[in-house]
């Protein structure tokens, strides 16, 4: 997969999350309607706080991309970590939209950047990045 590849199938999913069936049409129309249902929703449900725990610095990356995409203010207190993503934003929003596209974007990313890995590894240093080999013997350590 090359990077058009990816953005256009990152477009697409979001597309769909924002409820727009067939061509993906733009990224704004999928912006606009998001942001339109965050809104709505927020009219009939109050924000809450929530702390997400993000280890991952892609996931991390996306996440917060994805926040200030549909004009929320991601944070974090004062001595939190990194990882921490604080956000107030009402629930249905969260479990019916925020969380699933993320979710969905997700793997389509990390394939992407797999595939870079391995390739730019292999470039640079004729590597192979397989996984070790399993091996059945156990060792044992000398005491």
């Amino acid at each position: 997969m090359d990077e058009r590849t990816l953005i256009e199938r990152l477009e697409e999913i979001e597309a769909k999350h924002a409820g727009l069936s067939g061509p993906a049409g733009s990224p704004e129309r999928s912006q606009t309607l998001i942001r339109d249902k965050l809104t709505e929703i927020t009219e009939a449900h109050p924000p809450i706080e929530w702390k997400f725990s993000l280890t991952d610095p892609w996931e991390r990356k996306l996440f917060l991309a994805l926040c200030r995409r549909y004009g929320l203010q991601p944070f974090r207190y004062t001595r939190q970590q990194r990882q921490s993503v604080m956000l107030r934003v009402p629930r249905p929003f969260v479990d019916g939209t925020l969380w699933p596209l993320f979710v969905a974007l997700r793997q389509p990313l990390y394939d992407y950047l797999a595939h870079v890995t391995d390739r730019v590894i292999g470039e640079a240093l004729q590597a192979d990045t397989a996984d070790a080999e399993e091996n059945q013997a156990q060792h044992e350590l000398p005491l």
